[in-house]
């Protein structure tokens, strides 16, 4: 007598539902995602629409007297910049301005008061000057400036100023403060004025 047959069992997987909690988590990372995205989208629409730039800053005037300075005397300067603000929309909070004239590494005149704090309108040029005051030179620097004088005709001196600067879009505005520096380099020949090279010649900046 032949046994009977039985069909073979079959297994079939099922999905496990997934929890509520994942599915949330997957939400919330799209909604954020999708947040930035247009976040982005809107900065970079803003940036195409204002094109901010930073304010740029030229000599106009510089002199020394008396130039070159002998050894142990005071020597003067008298400076004149210009600040230009070359954005349409955006405009600018200075705060007050230092200048520090320096010869190679050695600080040889400074003011603490060369203007400010004041507000500059878009597309507007300031100037703002001052005399820097010396104390006595040193034997090191007096021949070194000497010895350029005599070697090119001229001597290399850079201005340093300090500020602040804030800004301002309509009736918006940053509350926080950047510390700005400015370094403006300068030949001065034997007659103590600025070189025509010089002049106008844009300055470098960076913020702190």
């Amino acid at each position: 007598m032949a046994l009977p047959t039985h069909a073979p069992v079959r297994f079939t997987s099922r999905p496990v539902p997934e929890s509520l909690k994942k599915r949330l988590s997957k939400q919330v990372c799209s909604f954020v995602l999708s947040v930035l995205f247009v976040g982005a989208f809107i900065l970079f629409l803003l940036w195409l629409a204002l094109r901010p730039h930073r304010p740029r800053f030229h000599i106009s005037s510089f002199s020394a007297s008396p130039f070159p300075p002998p050894e142990s005397s005071s020597p003067s300067f008298s400076v004149q910049i210009a600040i230009r603000n070359p954005n349409r929309k955006i405009g600018f909070f200075f705060g007050p301005i230092s200048g520090t004239v320096y010869f190679r590494s050695n600080q040889i005149a400074s003011n603490t008061d060369m203007g400010g704090p004041f507000f500059q309108p878009p597309k507007n040029t300031k100037t703002v000057g001052a005399q820097l005051e010396g104390g006595s030179i040193e034997p090191l620097d007096a021949a070194g400036m000497q010895n350029d004088l005599s070697e090119n005709g001229y001597v290399n001196l850079r201005l340093v100023l300090k500020t602040t600067l804030r800004f301002r879009l309509s009736a918006w505005e940053t509350h926080g403060a950047r510390v700005m520096h400015v370094s403006c380099d300068v030949a001065v020949g034997s007659d103590g004025q600025i070189m025509a090279e010089s002049k106008s010649k844009r300055c470098s900046m960076y913020f702190f």
